[in-house]
């Protein structure tokens, strides 16, 4: 431990910071990216060849940067020597991880910041550098690079000071678990990032009935925990203790083990064991974000359809199909408060509402509105819990999606 200890506080004395272009960008951002000379400066040796401790070391930032992203850097020794090293990152969101996403088109540093190269590639390269120089470099060092890697020399240097951490149980990629229905107006979502097969990014919300977010919409003081509930701390807050717990500790916690929470947490236990055992999700081909289209005219029964959606991870991730009269009312709780009457005559003898939520979990099964087959009466052999007819629902869900998220 102590030598681990010296050789990362010599990697740190002697590293500098670099003002280099390649900042990053997401697909909906447009940036002016200013260059600076690149400095000379010879890259710290990390270790004598040979000298380090066999095993897998893990290091993570201290803290999301402004852009959303909190860097990891895993390293594995072999035989004394550097054979293996990973640059990645979580998102403060969950989902994939910083590769996958730039890999999937969703970073996109050489469209909007006019980089040399992706910021994977360029991290492969820097990872690279490491292993057959044993040293970090510099972006002189590396030619083909043009990304900040001070952050990735230091996440070197911290954690070649710590002990080995290995592998841990789980499969790397993202995980996702929502809840099957709506407690108290919300229905919880779990998502969580899994780099060296440890939990290194967590993420818990819900979703209302509107697919507004649990977080965005404490944040924007509409929960009121506090004021209206004598809490410790609003929702979002300790939801993020919650999360943080899980992430040191790689196991859930208790009210009691983490000190700051008084909300309940055994919803977000279940539904981090719930994503753990479905296994790894890809990233999805949607922009994230809330999606909404509602119709035009009403129909004949006096409603207009309206369609909200809600993308996590690229992935349509929760539905909701209802309508709107002219008095404003919900077409769901209509139909769940016995207004709507069409149980009496539906072939399946199913409330308008409890098919809607068949329709609505198909589309997040097929995640594509053009993958139903339509009739040309607007019904479906498709969804066995629905026999009235559809084609409303998935004309509305084209046109939100095309429509994009909502700001």
């Amino acid at each position: 431990m102590k030598k681990h200890l010296m050789v990362a506080l010599a990697v740190l004395a002697l590293l500098s910071a670099l003002i280099v272009t390649g900042c990053s960008k997401s697909e909906s951002q447009a940036s002016v990216v200013a260059t600076a000379p690149k400095e000379a400066v010879s890259a710290p040796v990390v270790a004598p060849a040979g000298t380090l401790a066999d095993g897998i070391y893990f290091a993570m930032a201290d803290d999301f940067d402004d852009a959303g992203w909190r860097e990891t850097v895993t390293v594995t020794v072999s035989g004394g020597s550097i054979v293996a090293a990973d640059w990645n990152g979580v998102n403060v969101n969950g989902g994939v991880d910083k590769k996958a996403y730039d890999k999937g088109g969703r970073y996109n540093m050489v469209k909007f910041g006019k980089a040399r190269a992706e910021w994977s590639q360029q991290a492969a390269d820097a990872e690279a550098y490491l292993v057959k120089n044993q040293k970090s470099g510099s972006v002189d060092e590396i030619g083909s690079v043009s990304i900040h890697v001070d952050s990735f020399n230091t996440l070197v240097a911290k954690a070649l000071s710590s002990t080995p951490v290995g592998r841990g149980p789980y499969v790397d990629g993202a995980y996702f678990a929502i809840a099957d229905s709506y407690d108290n107006d919300w229905k919880e979502f779990v998502s969580l990032t899994v780099i060296n097969g440890r939990i290194a990014g967590a993420y818990w919300s819900g979703l209302n009935s509107k697919n507004e977010e649990k977080k965005a919409y404490d944040k924007a003081g509409r929960y009121n925990m506090v004021k209206y509930g004598n809490a410790k701390a609003e929702w979002y807050q300790q939801a993020k203790d919650v999360e943080q717990y899980l992430v040191k500790n790689q196991k859930s916690g208790s009210v009691d083990e983490i000190g700051s929470v008084s909300i309940h947490v055994d919803s977000f236990d279940a539904l981090v064991n719930k994503a753990l055992s479905q296994g790894p999700v890809a990233l999805g081909p949607y922009a994230d974000g809330r999606y909404f289209s509602v119709a035009d005219t009403f129909d004949t029964g006096g409603w207009k359809t309206s369609v909200s959606l809600y993308v996590h991870n690229g992935s349509i991730v929760n539905v909701y199909y209802s309508g709107v009269d002219k008095d404003g009312r919900d077409k769901q709780t209509v139909a769940k408060d016995g207004g709507y009457g069409m149980i009496k005559a539906s072939a399946i003898k199913k409330e308008w509402h409890d098919q809607a939520k068949a329709v609505e979990a198909y589309l997040v099964k097929t995640q594509d509105p053009k993958k139903v087959t339509l009739k040309s009466d607007g019904h479906t052999d498709d969804i066995a819990g629905a026999s009235m007819s559809v084609s409303d629902f998935f004309t509305q869900a084209q046109k939100a999606l095309a429509a994009g998220p909502q700001k």
